[in-house]
């Protein structure tokens, strides 16, 4: 990773990211290259090659993240992590981190991330789209963004196991 990047966090509750998505309708360049999409894992339209950069595949990831309909409960946080140059296309990777604080664990230990890789292609067509999948953290099952609907259980899965892990191994 390079020391230089810029970095893009954000940390945003359910609640607080559909008023996001709100403010990003509002934002040409993003009314421009996405489609509002009406239920839980609808593929979208994601900007083409020639226009990504960093920050527009955060808002679009986070538009997509907005489609899942999880619970308010969730805490969310998305970063950048970094960009792979490869033969015959680039990869720009991100995390999204949930938690689900409470008044007893207002930071909690637990958290699950679902790992986003956005792929442009260096010889297709600058105008296509760029190809988004991602991954849960304990899976190598690959998902392709529209192609499967993400369960909310997943997430819950993943906090579950590592709190039962915590508790049967000593430290």
């Amino acid at each position: 990773m390079e020391e230089d990047r810029p970095s893009y966090n954000v940390s945003l509750r359910a609640e607080e990211l559909e008023k996001v998505m709100n403010d990003l309708d509002s934002d040409d360049q993003i009314m421009n290259t996405t489609q509002k999409v009406d239920h839980p894992g609808q593929n979208m339209d994601w900007v083409s090659c020639r226009d990504f950069n960093v920050e527009l595949g955060r808002k679009q990831i986070m538009e997509y993240i907005s489609t899942w309909g999880l619970s308010p409960r969730w805490l969310l946080n998305l970063a950048f992590l970094e960009t792979i140059e490869e033969e015959y296309h680039s990869l720009h990777r991100y995390r999204a981190r949930w938690s689900i604080p409470t008044r007893q664990s207002p930071v909690p230990r637990d958290t699950a991330s679902v790992c986003f890789s956005v792929r442009l292609s260096r010889f297709r067509p600058q105008t296509e789209p760029v190809e988004v999948c991602y991954t849960l953290e304990s899976n190598q099952l690959v998902h392709l963004a529209g192609k499967t609907a993400f369960r909310e259980k997943w997430l819950e899965d993943l906090v579950h196991s590592k709190a039962l892990l915590r508790r049967a191994v000593d430290f």
